[in-house]
């Protein structure tokens, strides 16, 4: 039975200390977002730095991420790769875990044709065995995925819908007009949040959105209740603050303003990421005082 994809969805960071995963502020931080109605959570995507994990700390995530959520919303795991015997592989190796669905990133790096990714997610979501979304984020993959491409893939049945970051307005409001019925389109682009709801996209799945979470919920709220006015008054705040928390590399600023609410114990990341600059904590500081005094 397919999960309906709607609503805020939270792409977990990994928090670690001393250089191992901190799965005790790992475990707060789900129960948080959860507190905090979130529609959805999504451990092990690039916000949380998935790449850096090894298989047992990877498989250990998505095992705590479900026992402190214990089925209150549902749980895809983030697995990719730009090879797809590999990706199928992880997804066998993962298959006695009951997490509800996957997010696969389009194959990064070697650049596929179309019908190279149209084929790469058919076999991905084959192997799945459960209910997928496609992200879909050029400038990070190096390739875009077409909307043609990602509708033929949206025939497949466990293809649930798309975390759409292609980077065009234009490509997603395209996409948005022309998506099939009970297929999803949740936005990755943090700042186009308000926009993308406006023009009907059925929730997202952003990064910011580990601070001032409710105000994110209230948004997706406001929209779903067709009070645009509402959503707008939510949105105003979250305007503000969603560009710094991009300034440097993601989760660095978030994972910084995390621990200074007492969330986590470090803003450690593993390297190649590794702290923000004195100026971006500085201007984050503010923000977050701002916050408390509001």
């Amino acid at each position: 039975m397919s999960t309906r994809i709607s609503g805020l969805w939270v792409p977990l960071v990994t928090p670690f200390k001393d250089g191992a995963v901190d799965y005790a502020s790992y475990d707060r931080l789900v129960a948080h977002f959860i507190a905090c109605g979130a529609d959805g959570l999504f451990p092990l995507g690039t916000t949380g730095e998935s790449p850096t994990l090894d298989e047992d700390e990877a498989e250990r995530l998505i095992e705590r991420t479900l026992e402190v959520a214990d089925g209150r919303v549902p749980v895809f795991a983030g697995v990719s790769g730009n090879a797809t015997a590999k990706v199928t592989k992880s997804l066998k190796r993962l298959a006695r875990l009951p997490f509800a669905g996957i997010v696969s990133v389009c194959p990064y790096y070697n650049r596929p044709s179309q019908d190279g990714l149209v084929a790469h997610f058919r076999a991905v979501a084959d192997a799945a065995g459960r209910d997928m979304l496609i992200y879909n984020i050029p400038y990070r993959t190096a390739v875009n995925l077409s909307n043609e491409s990602l509708l033929e893939l949206a025939e497949v049945p466990n293809i649930v819908g798309v975390k759409d970051s292609s980077g065009s307005i234009a490509q997603s409001l395209d996409l948005l007009a022309r998506k099939p019925d009970g297929f999803s389109v949740l936005t990755g682009e943090d700042a186009l949040y308000f926009t993308m709801m406006a023009n009907g996209a059925d929730g997202g799945i952003l990064a910011a959105s580990h601070l001032m979470t409710g105000r994110f919920v209230e948004v997706g709220r406001r929209f779903a209740a067709n009070d645009v006015d509402g959503a707008r008054r939510a949105w105003t705040p979250l305007a503000r603050f969603v560009p710094l928390l991009f300034a440097e590399a993601n989760p660095m600023p978030i994972k910084y303003c995390l621990w200074r609410q007492g969330l986590i114990a470090s803003p450690e990341c593993r390297l190649p990421l590794t702290r923000i600059s004195d100026a971006l904590a500085r201007q984050l500081d503010g923000l977050l005082l701002d916050r408390q005094a509001a």
